[in-house]
């Protein structure tokens, strides 16, 4: 049996692509939105953490 037919035998299974791109998005929007308030000083120090 193929990983198709897997998918057509699940209820509703349109909706879990949708809820990944919307919980990827919305991660990827947190994480860009804490690094853009990041203090300049605690980001030189992350960027120098595999020189120490």
């Amino acid at each position: 049996m193929k990983f198709k037919n897997y998918l057509t035998a699940i209820e509703d299974v349109s909706i879990y692509p949708l809820i990944s791109l919307v919980l990827f998005v919305g991660f990827f929007c947190g994480v860009v939105f804490y690094v853009y308030k990041m203090k300049k000083s605690l980001a030189d120090d992350y960027g120098q953490i595999p020189l120490k």
